[in-house]
């Protein structure tokens, strides 16, 4: 399994325990395609560079997470799919560079 890095905006009209709500259930869809979750940042409500999709700022929260290769094109599709999830980017997760 790899690991990967999650950015997602969420709707600015969630309260904080829905937020979770949403947040706890991406993390068990992790957990149901044998993935894992090692962390959750939840940066807070930021202001956007332009509308998306009407909003003009949203939740921001970053998630490392592991996940079989095969359930990643899966999963990316169900982020789509999530009508709380304004924007999202999913990438392998950078190797730190070693200083010698």
């Amino acid at each position: 399994m790899k690991n990967y890095e999650l950015l997602a905006i969420f709707k600015p009209s969630l309260d904080s325990e829905e937020l979770d709500k949403v947040v706890d259930k991406i993390s068990e869809e992790i957990k149901s395609y044998k993935g894992s979750v090692s962390s959750i940042d939840k940066m807070g409500r930021k202001k956007l560079a332009y509308d998306v999709q009407g909003y003009r700022d949203g939740y921001f929260t970053n998630m490392i997470l592991s996940i079989p290769a095969e359930t990643v094109v899966e999963f990316k599709r169900n982020l789509k799919l999530n009508d709380n999830v304004l924007r999202f980017m999913f990438m392998e997760e950078a190797k730190k560079a070693q200083t010698v």
